[in-house]
Formats: C-alpha cells, structure tokens, sequence
C-alpha cells in the first residue's frame, strides 16, 4: 500500500500519509520526507474518530454562532498577558488580517483553565477533554517518527520540547464570509512558533502553502488531519526539518471555521537544536537557544532572530 501519494514535488496537494498502512517504517519515512520537503503534510486512517471530529466541529461552530454577549463569558481579558480566550474581529491593517477567534489550553490538567472554555453548548467540555486525549497520542507517534528521522531516539522531541511539560493549546478560527477578497487575508503569510500544529476544518478550508517560490493550495478531506512544521521543530532539528510559510483565505460566501491544536513549549522552557545534533566536527549549531517566551515575544514584534 502506497503511503506517501504526492511524491512529485510540481503537484498542487500537500503529501497525504495513511497510518493505516501496517509497515511503521514506510509510514515514518513518509512523515520524515514530507516534514523534509514540506513542512506540512495531511494523515488520514490516523484513529481519530471521524463522528469525534464532527462533534468538535459542530460544538465549536455553535459557540461562535451565539449572541456577542455569551461569547463575551469567556473573552480574553483586555490586561491577560497570556492568549486563553475569545477574541473578536481581530482587524490590523499592517497585517491585512480578519478573523474571529477562541484560544484555551488542553493538556496538561494543570494548565487547564476552564474560564476560557465555553459552557454552551454544555457537551463543549466533554468534546475537547476527549479530543484532547486522541491529539496527544497523535502528536506523541509523530514527534516519535521525527525523532527517529534525525537519528535518534523516539522521545527526544518531545523532551526537547520540554517533556511532560509541553503545553497542547486549542484555537478555533472563524473566518466570516467577506465579499471583498481583496480586502483582507483571513491569516497573512506567517510560519507556526510552536513544535508543531495539528488542523481539522469545515469543508472550505482555505489554506495555503508557500512552496517552490508560490502559493499552493491545501487540498483538505473532511477524515483528514493537516499536520504542519512549526519554528521550534525547525530549531531542534537544526534546520533538517522545514517550517512552512502558510496562509488561510476567505470565501466570498461561506464560513470557514479550523482547529489547529499548537503543541508546544511551555514559556519557561529553554530549546534550541538538540544537543546530539550539534556535537562532533559536522554538528555546529545553525540556531540559537531561546527562552520559548522571549522567542514568541520577538517574533510576533518581528524583531531580529538568530
């Protein structure tokens, strides 16, 4: 059974991986080359639930469909320093950028914070702690493949990315309907901060990725998980693995709705490329180490990085 069905690199789809596939090291060749080459790839046959998926969908989908005021239960304080909570038609014209959104961590329990966790519908909870649990397991296989693809062993990005500490942060994105498609972008062009981002959508999903000097739509199938590349992976790996340049669109007519779960460091936790990559005569260090927050702090103020 083929794995990896977009082997050629002049074609429009994203590489697609089936974990279904009984060879491991077929599949985790396929995650190592498309995370090689892309920096993004979609799995399907991955062991998430499809009517899980849906119930996430449709959960999130009526939050943002309630009046301003129930949305506003679980908004994001104006003096938060950190990102749980809603937040609504983010507007900035440096960034040409439109989209409504809710932030809240997922995992660890102890980061938990239900404040920011919608209670209507009242299912909203029982969704995401059982999504949550499907993420991480997904999240940990192909941390676990990636870490075997640098020639290591199977845990080393995930403690790299700080262990039992590493932070699964939920955003809903909800992208209204805009006539004007030259108005604003959903989400200008920009790269993941975190290890890496695991995505479903509705239908019309509107991403796109940067690759080969052009913009390229992801072609998305509702069963389908979109996994992307993010800086911290790029990082760790010094520079093996790609982190995408990606964008969302909006339609003209339709609602488009994501749910990327960011996994990544918690802000106290100092990475940089891991440290058996960079020994020996061949292994110097093509990045520096960062605080994760002082990291985030200055690439969202687009300050100079190293």
């Amino acid at each position: 059974m083929e794995v990896y069905t977009n082997q050629d690199i002049s074609s429009a789809d994203i590489p697609v991986i089936d974990l279904s596939n009984q060879e491991e090291k077929l599949v985790a060749r396929a995650v190592v080359k498309a995370s090689e080459e892309w920096g993004i790839f979609q799995v399907v046959n991955h062991g998430i639930p499809t009517e899980l998926i849906g119930r996430l969908q449709d959960v999130g989908s009526h939050f943002f469909e309630l009046p301003e005021s129930e949305k506003e239960a679980v908004a994001k304080p104006e003096d938060s320093m950190d990102i749980e909570g809603y937040m609504t038609k983010y507007e900035d014209a440096a960034r040409n950028a439109w989209v409504d959104h809710l932030f809240h961590r997922i995992w660890p329990p102890s980061k938990v914070n239900y404040r920011f966790w919608p209670k209507n519908p009242p299912e909203y909870r029982e969704v995401n702690e059982e999504y949550a649990s499907h993420m991480k397991k997904l999240a940990e296989k192909i941390m676990e493949w990636l870490s075997e693809g640098l020639g290591l062993q199977r845990e080393a990005l995930k403690e790299g990315l700080g262990g039992e500490t590493v932070e699964y942060l939920m955003k809903i994105n909800y992208y209204p309907p805009c006539p004007d498609m030259d108005l604003v972008l959903g989400v200008p062009g920009h790269s993941d901060i975190n290890g890496i981002t695991l995505l479903v959508a509705n239908e019309p999903l509107g991403l796109q990725v940067f690759k080969d000097d052009h913009w390229i739509d992801a072609k998305y199938t509702t069963s389908g998980i979109i996994v992307i590349i993010g800086d911290q992976f790029l990082r760790m790996s010094n520079g093996k693995y790609k982190s995408v340049q990606h964008r969302a669109t909006r339609d003209k007519e339709k609602t488009r709705i994501s749910w990327p779960v960011f996994v990544e460091s918690n802000l106290d936790h100092v990475y940089g490329p891991l440290p058996e990559l960079i020994s020996g005569d061949d292994g110097a260090p093509k990045f520096k180490s960062y605080v994760y927050k002082d990291y985030k702090f200055r690439k969202l103020n687009w300050l100079t990085l190293d």
